[in-house]
């Protein structure tokens, strides 16, 4: 139960998506990881969402929790992977696609790698710490084992620019710790 002075996770203005099942597209994936974006947002995390599909089901999904747990590697796309995994029953994630509402961070874009991901899609590019392609891209490292198809930005990008901004902006308004 929480306490009555604990602070409460700012609400969250935006609405979940509810794709059609019929058409199982980028923008299909990407509105359920989304989805795990806005979960993330309700539970006072950075919102940042992943689904993981192969052969056209959903096999994983999950938000960040680093704020919850106290675990540095809480990510999104750690979380989706290991559920994944459990899965397939192998920790090779061949012919999986993972969906991402921001570009992943080095040690999320090095899981994809390691894990053998197929494909990675993301919607927001991330400059600073993107590495499938804004700050680098480990995937293009010459010595890599694995190389992971990339589709960079423009599914949801909008979308998830404007959730992840009013986050933020939310926080740095609120109410000065006492």
């Amino acid at each position: 139960m929480v306490s009555p002075s604990a602070p409460q996770p700012p609400p969250c203005p935006f609405e979940k998506r509810f794709p059609s099942q019929l058409v199982r597209d980028d923008v299909f994936y990407m509105s359920l990881a989304y989805n795990q974006a806005i979960e993330a947002w309700r539970a006072d995390e950075v919102p940042i969402g992943c689904v993981i599909e192969r052969d056209g089901e959903v096999i994983a999904a999950a938000h960040n929790q680093v704020e919850h747990s106290d675990d540095p590697t809480a990510h999104a796309e750690i979380l989706a992977m290991t559920q994944a995994a459990a899965a397939v029953g192998d920790w090779r994630l061949e012919n999986c696609t993972l969906y991402v509402t921001k570009e992943p961070c080095p040690m999320c874009s090095g899981a994809c790698i390691m894990s053998r991901v197929q494909r990675v899609v993301f919607a927001l590019p991330d400059p600073k710490m993107g590495c499938l392609g804004g700050a680098t891209n480990l995937s293009e490292l010459p010595r890599v084992n694995h190389r992971c198809e990339i589709t960079a930005g423009g599914v949801l990008e909008d979308e998830c620019r404007d959730l992840i901004q009013a986050y933020f902006q939310l926080k740095r308004s609120g109410p000065e710790t006492e």
